[in-house]
């Protein structure tokens, strides 16, 4: 059973609530905790390794982190440095993991794979170049390789080269990337999570109603096999649940959360699992989203490895939908969320962002021949039959007032007030920070766990660098050192070939 009156209750079993989780047992072992998952497994929504593209996002490829060049030329990557930094803190955490027994062997979740940026046509050459400058000036990008040269990029990427037609064409490589199965990690961390004194992890329960409380929150929950309903309370509440998260929001009728909407954006790939033909690509390779079109993430070719299986996705296309959740979303569930105070947040959002409506609808209308053409601009000889569509997970686009119905793709964390719950919001670059994430959800709901000396030192044995840092030059040795040792435990190793 459940436990009734726990510290913490945890909302979604994704990757966010599993690092939330162990980190705060860690911080205080004597935490109660229980988590509500409404699927009858683990991990079945937006983690799940077919439901996300499972780069360890780090600005190394993802060209829309520095999406322009400025006017003097030069491109600003402040925010590809800022991921950086919050990756790298997301694998520390994850090192100590493994070498505590919290979560099994490294090689079981992360591996190390080239990340590639590629450029084709002079205007995104010249941006490619320009973004490789001001990245290599910066300690963490000091190794990242560029190349204008057609054999080295084909040795790079063959799929992406062979058959091109001729033309200016450069790329970035930076041999250091990862791919991370975010779906067996969070399975890994729960489980150990769920052995643990004072916790309990419960799948098949929906919550459906948060109440604010003077202790804190009282949560109710239904039991979707027999439909029984229970109260639970507990002085922290954690919303992790995906798309999800609103209804659950709007639920505790917080004055916060008035105006606030949802968009459902889904996601689609297209698969290869032909061996001959995914044995030539060991590589993330990301193009430039063009400006056309909104920036949802860039098209990418990758290689994964799911299922104990390699593959290669392409992707991702977006779709149409009105469900919040992948697996247990309504088609009603865009519908229900719309209530007097967001209306105007809507409405206002499909004027000033009708060219994303126009795409979604273009990309709905797609058959599948066009989105194998799609397909041959990156990868010009790929044959249709080696490739199958499937469904991906599904995001959904927090809306706020204050936007003016402007949207801003991203990751952020809302807390009421008085910082009794935190719910996440948003999605890229969404599981790579999650550990950042998870940090910051514990600094502004429950500081007292970092206070020094027994906090303050649980923690650094958790994250080394999480309150240094090491973007300033000053600490680009800090930084080199504190990898390495992350690296080793992760048994990662920056080298030209894929250990795929």
């Amino acid at each position: 059973m459940p436990i009734e009156t726990p510290d913490v209750i945890l909302i979604g079993s994704g990757i966010m609530s599993a690092n939330l989780g162990v980190m705060l047992k860690c911080l205080e072992p004597r935490l109660k905790i229980q988590l509500f998952e409404i699927t009858d497994d683990l991990t079945q929504e937006s983690s799940d390794g077919w439901n996300n593209a499972g780069t360890g996002h780090a600005g190394l490829c993802e060209l829309s982190y520095t999406p322009k060049r400025e006017a003097n030329g030069s491109v600003n990557v402040s925010k590809a440095i800022a991921i950086f930094e919050q990756f790298e803190h997301s694998k520390q955490f994850w090192s100590y993991a493994v070498a505590k027994g919290l979560a099994r062997g490294a090689g079981d979740f992360i591996h190390s794979v080239p990340h590639i940026g590629f450029a084709e046509g002079q205007e995104d050459v010249d941006f490619l170049r320009a973004r490789h400058q001001a990245m290599a000036d910066h300690h963490f990008f000091k190794t990242m390789d560029y190349s204008v040269d057609p054999q080295t990029l084909t040795a790079w990427a063959p799929l992406v080269l062979e058959g091109r037609d001729e033309g200016p064409v450069a790329a970035t490589r930076a041999t250091g990337g990862t791919e991370v199965d975010f779906g067996k990690l969070s399975r890994s961390l729960l489980g150990w999570l769920a052995q643990q004194e004072g916790c309990g992890i419960a799948v098949g329960h929906r919550v459906t109603r948060l109440s604010k409380i003077s202790t804190g929150w009282e949560v109710k929950v239904t039991h979707v096999a027999s439909g029984e309903q229970r109260l639970h309370r507990a002085h922290f509440v954690f919303v992790g649940a995906g798309g999800g998260s609103l209804p659950l929001l709007q639920s505790a009728h917080l004055v916060e959360t008035h105006g606030m909407a949802g968009f459902p954006i889904g996601g689609q790939w297209l698969v290869c699992d032909t061996p001959e033909v995914v044995a030539r690509h060991s590589a993330k390779v990301y193009g430039r989203v063009p400006p056309s079109i909104p920036s949802l993430g860039g098209p990418h070719l990758d290689r994964r490895r799911l299922n104990r299986q390699s593959q290669l996705l392409f992707g991702p296309f977006a779709s149409w939908t009105t469900q919040f959740l992948h697996k247990t979303g309504r088609y009603t569930d865009l519908p229900l969320s719309i209530r007097p105070g967001n209306l105007s947040t809507l409405i206002k959002t499909g004027l000033h962002a009708h060219p994303l409506v126009r795409y979604l609808i273009s990309q709905g209308l797609q058959s599948m021949s066009d989105r194998i053409a799609t397909l041959r601009t990156f990868y010009p000889r790929a044959q249709a039959s080696d490739w199958r569509l499937i469904d991906a997970g599904i995001r959904v686009q927090s809306l706020q007032k204050s936007d003016h119905g402007a949207i801003s793709f991203g990751t952020s964390v809302f807390t009421p007030a008085d910082r009794s719950l935190a719910a996440l919001l948003g999605a890229s670059p969404g599981a790579s920070v999650s550990v950042p994430i998870a940090l910051e959800v514990i600094k502004k709901c429950l500081p007292h766990l970092l206070e020094p000396p027994l906090g303050h030192s649980r923690m650094k044995a958790m994250i080394p660098t999480y309150d240094e840092d090491l973007k300033q030059s000053c600490n680009a040795d800090r930084f080199e050192s504190v990898q390495a040792a992350t690296h080793g435990l992760l048994e990662l190793s920056p080298s030209t070939k894929s250990t795929i």
